[in-house]
């Protein structure tokens, strides 16, 4: 039965995976393979991008963007595929992106 669902990057998956008992290493080796991150910069990627107080971004687009890291506008609008961003949104995202790359 699930209880709560929340959008999990890759960095926060694995984070939870370690903390159960039955530890799936074969699970955190190829996670670690895709993260770019430590859990803790996520985190902190995280909260820096909630802070950006941008509407249009949501718990899904977060984790993604902690998953992709895109350098580029065109990257990052890979995975705003329902929505677009001006300008100015996609400056505050990439700059802030920038700041754990």
């Amino acid at each position: 039965m699930i209880i709560h669902s929340e959008p999990l990057s890759m960095v926060q998956a694995e984070e939870y995976i370690n903390k159960q008992k039955d530890s799936g290493a074969d699970v955190i080796s190829f996670i670690g393979k895709f993260t770019k991150l430590k859990p803790k910069e996520a985190n902190d990627l995280k909260k820096k991008l909630e802070d950006l107080k941008l509407i249009k971004l949501k718990k899904e687009h977060l984790v993604k963007i902690i998953d992709l890291m895109p350098e580029n506008t065109e990257t990052l609008n890979k995975i705003f595929v329902d929505i677009s961003l001006d300008e100015d949104e996609t400056k505050k995202i990439l700059n802030t992106i920038r700041e754990f790359i």
